[in-house]
């Protein structure tokens, strides 16, 4: 096939993928995810759980017509990409999601291909920019994760304050939403709906639990489980999963000191012999290009990647300590 042609094709379904993109992200941004919430709990939307099985019933009636629908159903079978993505608060749905990974792979394999790149950098550039929205989802997930558990010894400490001025939980959960910034504002707000709903403050705080799978929430949900079967000070036992969780950051504030250094040595590790050998594509592109036509060229390469993934594992292994 002539290569003015393919180029053509190409470009023309880049931009049609584009277009959906854009027309898809801002139908995403004009609903708000507050809205959505609270519809789910007061029933007048069907929550994620009534939806697959409606899925389930439309595929076997062949009746999947949209997009969303049939986009919905395939990332139910493939993974919960829908938690994943309220988890990091994503301001769109899983079919936006799919179409920017899909215009990203497209848009790093035009780059390769209108640089002249060999041929085998244009399926390792389609890759390597396909992945960058899923990077870029957990790279939100967890700071998002983070951000909740440094709040949280904060959060239970108020609630404890509230049960000792003799408020009930429920009221110690709207003091949290009251007076702490986001991501715990809006965690135990959806939480004090529930309840207030009807839902009980057990199963609504295992539904935070499931969206915030932190430890020492956990922790919380536990005692809070205990409590209302066996009786105890709940506030009493709140102070001291406070004061835990306090001295464990300290602990890991230090320990992230101690091993800095090697975390930094991995990074550069890792990302050396990459500089490396587009520097010297871009020098010589002859002497690199022998590694992907000559025979044992390809088994170092393959032998390389494996060594590196294998050293990052390993460094990761020594510098993450648990606590």
């Amino acid at each position: 096939m002539d290569q003015t042609l393919i180029i053509s094709i190409a470009a023309f379904l880049g931009m049609m993928a584009f277009a959906g993109a854009v027309i898809f992200v801002i139908k995403d941004f004009s609903s708000s995810k507050a809205e959505d919430r609270l519809a789910v709990i007061t029933g007048k939307k069907k929550s994620t759980e009534e939806s697959a099985s409606l899925l389930k019933e439309e595929f076997v009636k062949g009746g999947l017509n949209s997009l969303s629908d049939q986009v919905a159903h395939l990332f139910e079978k493939f993974g919960n990409i829908k938690l994943l993505l309220e988890q990091a608060e994503a301001p769109f749905k899983a079919d936006t999601f799919l179409l920017m990974t899909a215009v990203c792979g497209s848009l790093g394999f035009a780059v390769a291909w209108f640089t002249n790149a060999p041929g085998p950098f244009c399926p390792v550039a389609a890759m390597g920019a396909g992945v960058l929205p899923f990077m870029w989802l957990l790279f939100r997930r967890n700071r998002r994760f983070k951000k909740f558990g440094q709040q949280l010894p904060d959060a239970l400490e108020l609630v404890g304050r509230a049960l000792r001025s003799g408020h009930s939980l429920s009221s110690g959960l709207s003091v949290v939403v009251q007076e702490m910034p986001p991501p715990i504002s809006t965690e135990f707000a959806l939480a004090y709906e529930e309840q207030n709903l009807g839902v009980p403050i057990d199963a609504a705080l295992k539904s935070m639990l499931k969206r915030m799978p932190n430890l020492d929430l956990k922790f919380f949900v536990t005692a809070v489980v205990i409590q209302r079967q066996a009786g105890g000070d709940l506030a009493e036992i709140l102070d001291k999963i406070g004061y835990i969780i306090r001295q464990r950051f300290k602990i890991m504030g230090q320990v992230q000191a101690l091993t800095g250094e090697g975390r930094i040595s991995g990074v550069v590790l890792m990302a050396l012999p990459i500089a490396l050998f587009f520097a010297v594509y871009y020098l010589n592109p002859d002497y690199v290009m022998l590694l992907f036509t000559d025979e044992m060229g390809r088994k170092m390469i393959a032998g390389g990647i494996v060594l590196q993934v294998l050293g990052a594992l390993w460094i990761k292994k020594i510098v993450n300590i648990k606590i």
